[in-house]
């Protein structure tokens, strides 16, 4: 393990070496994190961009999807002359221009329950980007039974919420706030209602900075907490969310009891 900054990286990282709260140590800690993000899309691309100019040592990017003209509204971190191409190597490329000594590990794929345990076993947290309620139960559910940190947002027109669930240490899982996906009939899609693309922007940018306060161990976690932002009105609201004892994954007689059932 790398044990003091090259005089390249104190360069590079000087704004954040001189804050008390992060100093080498902080940043050394960040080169030698391994994130997964899973979603190269309008809340990944941010994410990636921040954490990577922050100096995350080794990202993962778990995507299958190709760019998409469509996608460019706000998916920032793809170009035009990206369209066609696989999102992970896509956002790999540009991770590699901002910051040549990130790590990047694609993994050109979809996340399911035959691969899940097996990819995110290999990282410290994970961000989720994902786009539809069967991959955030997915997640939420690994991550509890492998003991990592997640930090989870979602978007939808003019709004977004963000968390972060550490229910292996006692807080809530995203079950606990969301105990069953709503009905498919009543379920709300970018592609179909719209999303106004900078949303993505500010709720990524907040997903990059909960990831690295995690890591440092600075300030306030957002676990047993839910930040609800509205453009339209300028609003951000916090509420405290709890731990739910009927919860099917982490309450007191879970059905959700291996790797197995996860996601179900």
């Amino acid at each position: 393990m790398q044990t003091e900054l090259s005089d390249k990286q104190l360069s590079r990282y000087a704004r954040h070496v001189i804050l008390d709260e992060v100093g080498e140590a902080g940043q050394l800690k960040l080169l030698a994190a391994r994130i997964l993000v899973v979603g190269a899309g309008g809340l990944g691309s941010p994410v990636l961009l921040y954490l990577a100019a922050a100096g995350i040592g080794n990202i993962g990017i778990i995507d299958f999807d190709l760019v998409d003209e469509s996608n460019l509204q706000r998916q920032i971190i793809h170009s035009t002359d990206n369209i066609g191409i696989a999102k992970v190597n896509s956002a790999a490329e540009r991770i590699e221009e901002l910051n040549p000594e990130i790590n990047v590990i694609q993994h050109r794929d979809r996340l399911s329950i035959n691969n899940a345990a097996a990819i995110i076993s290999q990282y410290d947290m994970v961000v989720d980007g994902s786009d539809n309620f069967a991959a955030r139960y997915l997640i939420n559910d690994i991550c509890y039974f492998l003991k990592k940190t997640l930090v989870s947002a979602a978007l939808i027109r003019f709004e977004g919420q963000i968390s972060t669930y550490k229910a292996y240490q006692s807080g809530p899982c995203y079950r606990c706030l969301f105990p069953q996906a709503p009905a498919k009939n009543l379920i709300s899609r970018c592609d179909t209602v719209g999303i106004f693309g900078s949303i993505a922007g500010i709720l990524g940018t907040m997903q990059a900075t909960e990831i690295l306060k995690e890591l440092l161990n600075i300030g306030t976690s957002l676990s047993g907490q839910l930040i609800l932002y509205d453009a339209l009105d300028v609003n951000m609201r916090k509420i405290k969310i709890v731990k739910n004892p009927d919860c099917a994954l982490c309450g007191e007689n879970p059905s959700i009891k291996t790797i197995d059932d996860a996601g179900k």
